[in-house]
């Protein structure tokens, strides 16, 4: 076990040393990118360029959708209730091999139900836990609380690819058709391997803290710098009537009423929660967090918060747009799932899927944009071969997520809420990624 930690922590010097910014990583995976598809995809400088300038703006509704998952969630995580549960979940800890643990269960927990949810929910328990336990390894319970984004997001309820191809018009309805959740997110092999990830990576956690003498505390100036959220109190006396309708309850709760109402009326109408898809999954966290901030001014300041950790997103989904641009126009995407595809037989191909699909995801940290580029070749080569859809479906998600423990974009909101860079916690990511990378692999070999 000490050599398991030591191994993480030589992995976490070699990442503070070489592993620059999130920015620098996105910059350098652009040139990459560039080069492959001049090296060996055999496109021009032109048309790269156009291609990476082009994709700068054609991810932007996505990117809305994807800025709401998070910025929803993090509304969500703001709320009175949400906090009173972390503050109890944080009281569960009782040693600091107990605190990181139970930082991995609650982050994939979490995010199986919503990413975006995950990563805000994750950080704020960060906090709650550091306080309780100043005693455990602060480096370690960060990278825990990412956890969710490689072991259970795209398994689950806020899942890109499995909720699209649920959606009715979705890009692939006339090859695919409608493939409801129950034949992917709710089949017995996709909560099968979610269980065996969970217990893995809880198992894992525990066993990575380092003795006592060996753990790095939270520096106390960066815990008071985690201070929590503080709603506006509603001013004394008799209130103006703008004021007063920004601390009353009627607004918040009309909406919330005709939010819930919508709601009802379409999984109703669509099947239940068969008819969950993002736009779903968006509009009911939005709706819940309306109504249990309660008012519009506590509502407007958790905004405000929420909308400040929004900034890595905007600064660097342009830049994976980019890349997507480049995949895209110079056919770079094909000569990769070629080479994948080479390779695969109808045992071996949902195991192939999943293992490129992370490999892509590296580059283009995006699971609606990337299943788009992907989706119409892999399903093809998944006919000519025999393999059923649901199968291609549910091994490019978990493909899509694995990567997401070692590639720092989605960790910036994370990481801006913890005060630390992506190169503190990476070595213990390496190892949860080592280990939890074969788990998977196997079982989509024996899924094939």
């Amino acid at each position: 076990m000490e050599t398991l930690v030591r191994f993480a922590e030589g992995l976490g010097r070699f990442s503070a040393r070489f592993v620059p910014s999130a920015f620098a990583i996105a910059v350098l995976l652009t040139l990459l990118t560039m080069g492959l598809a001049f090296g060996w995809a055999g496109a021009t400088p032109p048309a790269i360029l156009d291609g990476w300038g082009g994709g700068f703006w054609e991810l932007l509704t996505f990117s809305m959708q994807m800025a709401l998952v998070m910025f929803t969630g993090y509304l969500l995580a703001l709320t009175a209730p949400v906090k009173r549960l972390l503050e109890k979940v944080a009281g569960l800890a009782h040693s600091p091999r107990g605190a990181t643990a139970l930082m991995a269960l609650v982050s994939m927990g979490l995010a199986y139900i919503n990413w975006g949810l995950s990563l805000v929910a994750s950080a704020m328990l960060v906090r709650f836990i550091a306080r309780r336990r100043p005693d455990v390894d602060y480096r370690l319970l960060v990278a825990c609380a990412y956890f969710g984004m490689g072991a259970t997001w795209h398994a689950g309820l806020s899942a890109s690819a499995p909720l699209l191809v649920a959606t009715p018009g979705h890009f692939l309805q006339k090859q695919l058709g409608i493939i409801p959740i129950d034949r992917t997110l709710f089949s017995a092999f996709n909560l099968g391997l979610t269980a065996a990830s969970v217990a893995l990576l809880t198992a894992l956690a525990w066993a990575l803290h380092p003795s006592p003498g060996r753990a790095v505390h939270v520096d106390p100036a960066v815990l008071e710098k985690l201070s929590d959220f503080v709603p506006p109190e509603r001013p004394p006396g008799k209130l103006a009537p703008a004021v007063w309708l920004d601390h009353s309850r009627w607004l918040n709760t009309v909406f919330g009423v005709l939010g819930l109402a919508w709601l009802g009326h379409t999984l109703w109408l669509n099947g239940g929660w068969r008819a969950l898809n993002l736009n779903v999954v968006n509009f009911t966290f939005l709706t819940l967090a309306v109504l249990l901030h309660g008012t519009p001014a506590r509502l407007l300041k958790a905004s405000e918060e929420a909308g400040g950790v929004l900034h890595g997103i905007v600064l660097q989904f342009p830049l994976y747009a980019g890349i997507y641009g480049i995949f895209k126009a110079t056919g770079l995407t094909d000569r990769i799932g070629e080479l994948f595809v080479s390779l695969s037989t109808q045992k071996t191909f949902p195991a192939i899927v999943y293992l490129y699909s992370g490999v892509v995801n590296y580059f283009v940290p995006s699971g609606g944009s990337k299943w788009a580029i992907e989706a119409p070749y892999l399903l093809d080569a998944a006919s000519r071969l025999g393999v059923s859809p649901e199968k291609v479906v549910l091994a490019y998600a978990w493909g899509d997520m694995a990567t997401d423990l070692i590639q720092p974009f989605w960790a910036l909101p994370l990481l801006a809420v913890a005060r630390l860079e992506f190169k503190d916690i990476l070595g213990f990511l390496l190892v949860a990624f080592l280990a939890y990378l074969p788990l998977v692999t196997l079982g989509f070999f024996l899924f094939g």
